[in-house]
Parts: C-alpha cells; sequence; structure tokens
C-alpha cells in the first residue's frame, strides 16, 4: 500500500490502521468511482477486489465490536467475523462480535452468522422488540419503539470497548452520521463506474465537513481516511 497523503514517515510506518490510531466510532465501506456501494450483481464483493479485502480485515481486526445494519443480514451473505493468524496475534484474541441493529429482529436465526459464530453475534434492538431475539443470542435493548443510536452506541462502548467499526448498510452509516456519532469514515474508492445503484448514504439533512486525514493506493483502489466533525 502507498501513502500519498500525508507524506511518508521516515522509517517507513504506516499509521493507517494502527491500532492506537483507531477512533471511537470508524465507518468503513467500499464504493466505486461514481458512488456506487454496490456491483453489477447487487453486492459490494466485486468492488473493491484482493486490496480492498486486506484492509477491511484488518479494520475488522482492530475493532473492538463489528456494527451492521438488519438489510446486510437479510442477504444472508454475511457470515462469522474470522480472523488470519497474523491477525489474531495482533488482537490479542479471538475476533470482535459482530452487532446487528434492528428496531425489527426478524432475522432467520439458523444463519452461520448467529449458529457459527466463534465470538457470539449480538442483536441491538428495542424494549419491546427484545423478545422476539432468541434466548441464545446475547439482546441490548436501547430504546422503547426504536432504537435509540447514542444509546446504542454508548452501551456497545461500555460492553465491548472503545473502537466500533461500521460497515453499512447505506441506511445505518447515514443514521449514525446523522446523529453526529461517527468519527472517521473510511472510504475504499474502488477503479470501476457501476452507474446509480445503490449510494453511499441515504440521504442527510445538511453538510457535514470532513477533513481528509491520510490517501492511500493500493491495487488501483483508493483508500481515503476522512475524519467527520461532529455537528
Amino acid at each position: 500500500m502507498r501513502r500519498l497523503l500525508p507524506e511518508p514517515a521516515m522509517d517507513g510506518a504506516d499509521p493507517y490502521v494502527e491500532y492506537g490510531d483507531a477512533p471511537g466510532l470508524r465507518v468503513g465501506m467500499v464504493m466505486s468511482a461514481d458512488g456506487s456501494v454496490t456491483d453489477a450483481e447487487g453486492w459490494t464483493d466485486g468492488l473493491g477486489g484482493a486490496a480492498d479485502f486486506r484492509v477491511f480485515r484488518t479494520l475488522r481486526a482492530l475493532a473492538d465490536a463489528i456494527v451492521v445494519g438488519a438489510g446486510t443480514v437479510r442477504t444472508g451473505r454475511l457470515g462469522p467475523a474470522r480472523l488470519r493468524a497474523d491477525l489474531r496475534a495482533r488482537r490479542g484474541g479471538p475476533p470482535a462480535p459482530i452487532v446487528v441493529v434492528s428496531r425489527s429482529p426478524g432475522f432467520d436465526w439458523t444463519l452461520p452468522l448467529f449458529t457459527e459464530a466463534e465470538t457470539p453475534t449480538v442483536v441491538v434492538t428495542t424494549e419491546r422488540a427484545r423478545a422476539h431475539v432468541p434466548s441464545g443470542v446475547p439482546v441490548i435493548a436501547a430504546g422503547d419503539d426504536d432504537v435509540d443510536l447514542p444509546e446504542a452506541v454508548r452501551l456497545l462502548h461500555a460492553e465491548f470497548g472503545p473502537r466500533l467499526l461500521c460497515e453499512g448498510g447505506p441506511g445505518l452509516a447515514t443514521a449514525l452520521l446523522r446523529a453526529s456519532l461517527v468519527d472517521e469514515l473510511c472510504l475504499n474508492i474502488a477503479p470501476a463506474l457501476h452507474g446509480p445503484r445503490t449510494p453511499l448514504l441515504t440521504g442527510l439533512p445538511a453538510e457535514i465537513p470532513v477533513d481528509p486525514a491520510a490517501l492511500y493506493l493500493d491495487e488501483g483502489v483508493l483508500f481515503v481516511r476522512y475524519r467527520v466533525a461532529r455537528v
């Protein structure tokens, strides 16, 4: 991975994925050069290739919890988090839990995400809906009729640690930005044009300032780190 911004350090150190540099809540997503987060098949798989996948796995290894939206889970394509031996050694333990945020947790509870995860998958939902989560699945209730995202983030920090990674989808990423909960946005921009399919964000009420903190290039993919202003 070649660092473009800021200038590389003399010792060759690469702070992109240094554990101590991880923010409180990081959103990490891949998109095409024209802003779509899905490829021609309607998935993210074909966007970033091997370079994106390397960063994806490393960011997971650095997180205390991996937060995803309900739509991602309902595709049935999201499996349990796993770690390569080197990333497990760097992390010093098993994978972070995947945390599913949904006010209506009507999932297929037989999916490997819920039955085969080394670190149990957690569901964040409402007080009203928590009764619909099977007893063997850890649940965190935040809000009565809808998920209270600030409270959910507070509870996740308290339960798992200071570094959360949100992998989308667009609806959840947008909601976290709307609630001014995001510290860093990591965009992996793939060298492809896919047309107006699924946008990165579903619409924000006002401009949110971001400050480019670092820029990297690997196998044609641009990796951009933005610090997000709290508004």
